[in-house]
């Protein structure tokens, strides 16, 4: 694609690759082909991992182009980011972020609506939008869920930019790999273990928790006792898998 998105599909497994090195700038045209993506991996009930990922090494993404901040742009740069990452965030599919360098600003974003975040030892994460006399709306509403009011004002207010392993202390990256190659590995075991497993189970898991992030004890229960009697023991697989248990064998999925 010429906005610099790449999207590949092998088996139940998607992949976005972000293709601008050195730095990947999420533009324009590359936010409305990630949304158009996301949109078109939404409507594949077989899809159990979306991997995403800068390419070139240096960064995974070092933010949304400042050349669509001006204010004929503004808006529209908003609402569009904004409505690409809302696509990512409600895939049914387990999102994983690949950081591999410079993970900044709009790109840090992007990394932390993924439900998982993997990154090399060497990778950097900052929100420095408070340089240019602005704030990240994404960061400003998902991170203090995560690692709370006071750590995520004091990240957007100063700017500064976290080493990864400080990133993983925080919960900003669940878990830290040596290098690049050892990035590759990670996303290809992950693949693995996931497509090894019923799809429509893992889908609806994924909802359920979801559910628990949003909802108090009692509401989150409620939408997965739902969740477990509508559809997981309605389905094929539920099945399959419950058979194969009292035979003594291997379940054969048959994803729905």
């Amino acid at each position: 694609m010429e906005s610099g998105l790449r999207l590949e599909r092998a088996g139940r497994v998607a992949t976005l690759r972000l293709e601008r090195p050195p730095l990947n700038i999420l533009d324009l045209a590359l936010l409305d082909e990630l949304e158009t993506a996301c949109a078109a991996l939404a409507a594949q009930p077989d899809l159990q991992l979306v991997a995403v990922r800068g390419e070139g090494g240096k960064a995974f993404s070092a933010g949304v182009s400042i050349a669509d901040h001006t204010p004929e742009k503004i808006e529209r740069m908003l609402l569009g980011f904004h409505g690409a990452l809302r696509r990512l965030r409600d895939l049914d599919a387990f999102t994983v972020a690949l950081v591999d360098g410079h993970c900044l600003g709009g790109g840090m974003e992007l990394a932390c609506v993924c439900d998982y975040v993997v990154a090399t030892a060497g990778s950097r994460f900052g929100q420095p939008e408070i340089q240019l006399g602005c704030f990240p709306p994404v960061a400003a509403a998902l991170l203090p869920r995560r690692i709370g009011a006071a750590r995520t004002l004091e990240l957007l207010l100063t700017g500064r930019t976290l080493p990864a392993s400080e990133a993983h202390a925080l919960g900003l990256a669940h878990e830290l790999v040596a290098d690049a190659a050892a990035l590759d590995r990670r996303a290809e075991e992950l693949a693995e273990a996931l497509s090894a497993k019923s799809a429509v189970a893992t889908r609806l898991a994924k909802r359920a928790v979801r559910a628990g992030e949003e909802h108090g004890f009692d509401a989150a229960l409620a939408a997965a006792e739902r969740l477990y009697l509508d559809e997981l023991a309605a389905s094929a697989d539920m099945a399959e898998g419950t058979a194969a248990f009292l035979g003594k064998r291997p379940p054969t999925w048959r994803h729905r």
